[in-house]
Order: C-alpha cells, then sequence, then structure tokens
C-alpha cells in the first residue's frame, strides 16, 4: 500500500500524487502463452486462405475472445461477445461499396467520384458506430461497455485532427491526439457509469517533442550518409562505363536502404510518441468521476519489444507472430491500472444492479467492426 505522503510526486496527464500512491492501483495482468495463442492463431491462418478471406471474421472473434478472456482484473477475465456472422456482414457491406466505387470510377468516372466523396462523407458515421459496436460487444462481470460518440466528434477527431496534423508537418498532432483520445475517452461507458479524459496538450507535446526530435535527427543523418556515400562513389569511378554503372547500382541500393531507414526512424517515433501519449491520456482519465486510471509504460522498452517482436516475426517468417503478440499484450497490461474509491465490491454490486443500457436486439444488426 501507499507509503507516507512525504515521498516525491510527479505530474501524470497535467495532475500531481505521490509515486508510492501507484501502490493503489489495481493492475491488469495477462494470463495467455504464446503456445496456447498459436494453436488459434494457425487455425484462423490456414481457414482464412481456404475461405479466401471469408473465416477472417471467425478468426477475429476467436482472437479476441482469447485475448480478451485472458486479460484479467481483480481476478476475472474480459469478455467478447461478438459472432462471426455479424462482423462478416458490416464488411460484405463495406465491400460491396468499395467494389461498386471501383467499378463506376472505371466506366463513369464522374459517379465514382460522387461515390467516393459519399463515403469520404458516411466515414465518420462509420468510426462511430464501429467504436459502438467494439464496446458493446466487450462485457467485464456480465456487464457490457458502451458507446455515446456521435459522428461528429468522429469527424473532429479522426478527420479534421489527422489533416490538420498533416498540414502542419506534424505539430499539431498532439492536437489531433487529444482530440481522439477525449472522443473515445469521454463518450465510453461501463454500464451506466461513464468515463472521462481531459490529457493536457501540454503533456502530450512533452511527449512529441521526444519523438520529434528522433524524426528530425534520423532524417539529418540518412542524409549526411546517403551524400557521404554518393561523393565516395562519384570519386572512386574514373572510368566513364564504369562510373555509369557504379552510379546506377548505388543509387538503387541507396535508394532501397534509405527508404528502409526513413520508415525505421518514422515507426521509432511513432512508438515512442504513442506510448507516451498513452501515458498521458489514460492517466488522465476517470471511471464515474473519482475512480482514477493509470498507464506508465516506458516509452524506450514499449518500443524495443514493439521492434524486436517485428523483427523476430520477420526472421520466422511470421511464426513467432503468437508469441510476438502474447508478449506485448502481457506488458500492456502488466504497466495499465485502476484505483477505486471505497470498498470494490459494493461499487461492483452497484453497477450490476443498474444493469446495461445496451440491448440484446442492437447485437442483431450491428457488425461494423473497427478498432476499439
Amino acid at each position: 500500500m501507499a507509503m507516507a505522503g512525504s515521498l516525491p510526486t510527479q505530474s501524470v496527464g497535467g495532475r500531481s500524487f505521490g509515486r508510492a500512491a501507484e501502490d493503489d492501483f489495481q493492475r491488469l495482468s495477462f494470463t495467455g502463452s504464446g503456445s496456447e495463442y498459436f494453436g488459434i492463431w494457425i487455425v484462423n491462418i490456414l481457414l482464412t486462405i481456404i475461405t479466401l478471406g471469408i473465416y477472417s471474421a471467425w478468426a477475429k472473434v476467436r482472437r479476441n475472445r482469447y485475448f480478451y478472456g485472458n486479460t484479467i482484473l481483480l481476478g476475472r477475465g474480459f469478455e467478447y461477445h461478438a459472432r462471426g456472422g455479424q462482423i462478416l456482414v458490416g464488411r460484405l457491406i463495406v465491400f460491396a461499396y468499395l467494389v461498386i466505387y471501383n467499378v463506376t470510377l472505371t466506366f463513369v468516372p464522374l459517379v465514382g467520384l460522387g461515390l467516393g466523396l459519399l463515403m469520404l462523407c458516411f466515414v465518420p458515421w462509420l468510426v462511430a458506430r464501429g467504436l459502438r459496436f467494439s464496446a458493446r460487444v466487450t462485457s467485464y462481470r456480465n456487464v457490457r461497455f458502451d458507446f455515446a460518440g456521435r459522428a461528429g466528434g468522429a469527424f473532429l477527431a479522426f478527420i479534421v485532427g489527422p489533416v490538420l496534423a498533416a498540414l502542419t508537418l506534424g505539430i499539431l498532432t498532439p492536437l489531433a491526439s487529444r482530440w481522439s483520445y477525449r472522443y473515445i475517452g469521454n463518450n465510453l461507458r461501463y454500464g451506466q457509469k461513464a468515463f472521462s479524459t481531459n490529457p493536457a496538450l501540454g503533456e502530450i507535446y512533452r511527449s512529441w517533442a521526444l519523438s520529434a526530435a528522433i524524426l528530425v535527427l534520423g532524417l539529418l543523418i540518412v542524409g549526411f550518409v546517403v551524400f557521404l556515400v554518393t561523393s565516395l562513389v562519384g570519386g572512386l569511378t574514373d572510368d566513364v562505363d564504369v562510373a555509369s554503372l557504379g552510379s546506377h547500382l548505388s543509387a538503387i541500393v541507396l535508394i532501397a536502404l534509405g527508404y528502409v531507414l526513413v520508415l525505421a526512424i518514422f515507426g521509432v517515433a511513432a512508438l515512442i510518441y504513442g506510448a507516451g501519449v498513452r501515458n498521458v491520456a489514460w492517466s488522465a482519465a476517470t471511471f464515474d468521476g473519482r475512480h482514477r486510471l493509470l498507464s506508465d509504460l516506458s516509452r524506450l522498452r514499449y518500443t524495443g519489444i514493439a521492434l524486436s517482436n517485428f523483427v523476430v516475426t520477420i526472421v520466422t517468417l511470421g511464426l513467432m507472430r503468437p508469441w510476438a503478440a502474447v508478449r506485448m499484450a502481457r506488458y500492456v497490461n502488466e504497466h495499465t491500472g485502476i484505483r477505486f474509491e471505497g470498498d470494490v465490491g459494493e461499487i461492483f454490486s452497484q453497477i450490476d444492479q443498474e444493469g446495461s443500457a445496451v440491448g440484446a436486439e442492437f447485437m442483431d444488426i450491428e457488425g461494423f467492426d473497427f478498432g476499439f
């Protein structure tokens, strides 16, 4: 338990609290194993290939049921209630629209362009419906989650925000992240109780600054190395034909290597930023206005796990993907928690009595499974 209040404090999500107070948080845990998940994963892969992708909807259900069921809080796991048929219907609707769009774009370009613009207008609605579906098929202690967000909020969070971030070369990325986390966090429900979050923009910019520095420094180093190697290759080739051949070969190699290095730099910067902004947003969140949430991922450790998982997966031709997924899930869960104010038994007893606002009939007509 927390020790004396004389210990130093830290600021997370714009709030200050004693470091020892972290002992009061109930941490999540992950009880799955790579060997267990491998059996589910390999069957999902084979059946998806055999059915030309149709089984992918059921594969997602099996995967989520495994990961949700092994995500433990206070000795109880989460549950995932979606059915493969629901998800397949939603995917078929979107797939059919995309087929019609591509066909009309080829033969009747003006109509295809109109369908493309119409699809863009529907994206926020699809995102909101997808988040609602994903929340409502998730439960804990037999009480469902819910999501109350509207298309307007999704438009701001997932259309306007990314566009502004791109137009400002990433400078407004923290603002876009704040909009997206607030949209999701402030519209999430558990039973009749609401979550809320209001991450401090300054805290997000502190996390962004490190990623931006890594990105700028990395690109400068890559540019300098490319310039240096190009100069050396040009200086070592005196014969015109040899110089021409050497220049072409070196150009191809440098372009390929530079492309890989740039992707790696962007990947590292994105991972570090993602872990940092998650810490800020999650640690600024509350449940029912009084129960505080916590995320204390180590940005370097999180990035190291993600990168090593990627390398191992590539080297083993994907066979170690189950191990990598379990490894990441375990780390993230161990650094995620919630601190309940009051008796935990009474809190959940009250939630159980209030029940969930989600009707069973909803589950038969929804199927847009955009990520939750």
